[in-house]
């Protein structure tokens, strides 16, 4: 991709998530995930209804009447996206691949984190850590974000989302909001999940098409299994081969859901025919 279509891609998805992370998401988003304390504000006189912890006694015993601490939340945080960049993410049956909706959701994620001066990181992964951005704060640090999403181009085909929660745990010492953005095609990944899981805020994105749940009856069709790059040929007009086909997707949609809720981890399912504004917004809303 030469740079200035990079620059024309990178401002198409800025437009149009930042407008999303202003207008929608913003105040969600600073509702949801909470500061990590309260610092001092200031002092002002007692209203009827204020908690007498709050009493400053040495500003009341100056006064001769009774005054109040303030606190504010700590705000900053530090947003972390995990990005899965194998060649399963290649894949989409209408106008948009999932790999193209992943880079909109975490381009939100992070215009929103930006609003909050809040600092973002991003791993790129696949069946290694492909790439490393510590956290940072600022605009031109988010364009950078969404930079690599649009261009990188990864070494690894496959997918495992363990090692990449065990690289999280390794180089992210304080806790952080962490967004897992995966179509979870993966080997299982409970254990290193659980230990992220302790210490972080996390919550997975499934990105899918609604074609991977059934398939379609179209007699012998040649397959290519992207991150192997095995081709078979299937008999999808045979009903045992679409309905194991069928139980093998629900069995591994299960194994998703069943794993980030063991460690009380939070999960949303977006399909490429539906709006993720709309699953973003309602996963926020039932948090705050």
């Amino acid at each position: 991709m030469d740079t200035k279509t990079l620059l024309k891609k990178v401002r198409a998805i800025e437009i149009k998530t930042r407008r999303l992370s202003d207008h929608v998401f913003g105040g969600e988003y600073h509702s949801t995930f909470k500061g990590r304390g309260m610092t001092f504000s200031e002092v002002r006189g007692y209203q009827y209804g204020d908690d007498i912890r709050a009493i400053d006694w040495n500003v009341t015993a100056r006064y001769n009447e009774p005054f109040v601490k303030v606190f504010e939340e700590e705000r900053e945080l530090t947003l972390m996206l995990m990005v899965d960049v194998s060649q399963s993410e290649h894949y989409g049956t209408q106008d948009q691949f999932k790999g193209e909706m992943l880079t909109e959701i975490a381009a939100t994620l992070a215009f929103s984190a930006l609003q909050n001066n809040d600092k973002i990181g991003l791993i790129l992964f696949t069946d290694q850590i492909e790439l490393f951005i510590p956290p940072k704060k600022g605009k031109s640090h988010v364009l950078r974000v969404i930079r690599e999403l649009l261009e990188f181009k990864p070494q690894g085909k496959k997918t495992d989302i363990g090692a990449a929660f065990k690289y999280l745990t390794s180089v992210m010492k304080k806790k952080a909001i962490v967004f897992v953005l995966s179509d979870f095609i993966s080997a299982p990944f409970l254990s290193p999940l659980r230990i992220a899981a302790r210490k972080h805020d996390v919550t997975g994105i499934r990105v899918y098409d609604q074609s991977e749940a059934a398939l379609p009856n179209l007699g012998m069709v040649e397959m290519l299994d992207r991150e192997t790059g095995v081709r078979r040929l299937v008999h999808t007009g045979s009903k045992s081969v679409r309905h194991n086909h069928h139980l093998a997707y629900q069995k591994r949609v299960a194994e998703f859901h069943e794993a980030f809720s063991k460690v009380g981890a939070g999960t949303i399912d977006c399909s490429l025919q539906e709006s993720y504004v709309r699953k973003l917004l309602g996963y926020f809303k039932n948090r705050a």
